[in-house]
């Protein structure tokens, strides 16, 4: 399917050679990504801290992976610094911290965010919730009204360069309880949900396996049925039905997951946040001082639109926010793209590097070994 696309993209730059912009002559990739390597290092203390709440632990995980993310991603142009945003629910029922950067060079638009907040599930939120799987139907009673509390990371970024994909990261554990229950009354349920995928405006293989691949094994190191599941359950989620296609080229996701101990479940949730930096942020470092060409830029921005149709129409993590009360509209849209551009029948040549991108969201594909 994809044997052609060197040859593609060799044409295309023949065609077009100037390059835009002035930002990739002074762009040079990291001698060294911080935290991309293997995660060997010592184990945090809330990593081992049974005595505290899987929920405090889940809070004091996701502000460490946003610290090291950010930390990441500034190294790929240090003079980019990503403004933090800590912001305070009006209601007092939680906190967020938004980091986001802006018109850099090497990023036009990235976010990485942290929310901790409670609140009263909606009726809304709880028939949305109800629907997508029996057990939670049979949990939360209709008769009853129920609280909630979460503490997850969101993290979308886009690149300038249009070979350097964009990508999408979260994680969170969800809890839910009987409305006024007693100090220490377990919760009704809880689970984690979460995963982490890749959106090219350019396929490049070698980025495809690798990303892949590093989720796989983060998966594999903990149960061997979870990325051919989640990789299935990402390709089925992240799709824009109306369009035929998929958002991206996948990877994992995850939501209700409490079929094992809540500490297994932990376990994975860090092992597989971790890996986002060395599964992703390398690809960046890799395409960012890469010459474009007018061309290429339209086309990562008509990409782009497609995403944001995804994430205005589809996503879920959206929705439940736009119906949370008193929820902060800002960091909930953080993941549209600063710029984005729609095209009336905008079809690409055929064999093209543009037309090949589309035959990968368009059909399943094994990228890993």
């Amino acid at each position: 399917m994809f044997a052609r696309t060197q040859r593609a993209r060799t044409i295309a730059v023949r065609v077009a050679r100037q390059a835009l912009g002035s930002e990739v002559s002074r762009l040079h990739p990291p001698s060294k990504i911080p935290y991309a390597d293997s995660d060997d290092t010592a184990k945090p203390e809330y990593y081992t801290d049974h005595a505290r709440p899987m929920h405090d632990r889940m809070e004091a995980y996701v502000l460490d992976l946003q610290d090291r993310l950010v930390t990441a991603l500034e190294s790929l142009d240090p003079s980019q610094k990503f403004v933090r945003d800590r912001w305070e629910r009006s209601d007092g029922h939680g906190y967020g911290i938004s980091c986001v950067l802006q018109d850099g060079a090497a990023l036009e638009k990235a976010g990485v965010n942290v929310s901790v907040i409670s609140g009263t599930l909606t009726p809304g939120q709880l028939k949305s919730m109800r629907d997508r799987r029996a057990q939670t139907a049979e949990l939360l009673s209709d008769s009853e009204q129920f609280d909630f509390r979460v503490a997850g990371i969101s993290v979308v970024v886009h690149p300038r360069n249009p070979h350097a994909p964009t990508a999408h990261m979260n994680y969170r554990r969800f809890e839910v309880f009987r409305q006024n229950a007693p100090e220490g009354e377990p919760p009704v349920m809880a689970w984690f949900g979460g995963g982490a995928d890749l959106t090219p405006s350019y396929l490049f293989l070698e980025d495809a396996g690798h990303f892949h691949q590093t989720l796989k094994d983060a998966c594999d190191a903990h149960d061997p049925s979870y990325y051919p599941r989640f990789k299935a359950w990402c390709d089925k989620y992240f799709s824009n039905v109306h369009r035929g296609e998929t958002r991206g080229i996948g990877g994992i996701f995850f939501d209700d997951l409490d079929d094992k101990e809540p500490e297994q479940l932990f376990r994975f949730a860090y092992d597989a946040g971790n890996a986002f930096i060395r599964a992703y942020v390398p690809l960046v470092a890799r395409r960012m001082a890469m010459p474009y060409t007018q061309r290429e830029r339209d086309w990562q921005l008509i990409r782009r639109g497609h995403y944001a149709e995804f994430n205005l129409v589809y996503d879920r993590g959206t929705k439940f926010g736009l119906m949370t009360p008193g929820a902060r509209i800002e960091s909930i849209l953080m993941s549209l793209p600063l710029a984005a551009r729609w095209e009336y029948m905008n079809k690409p040549d055929p064999d093209s590097p543009e037309d090949l991108l589309l035959r990968a969201v368009r059909t399943t594909t094994t990228w890993t070994k």
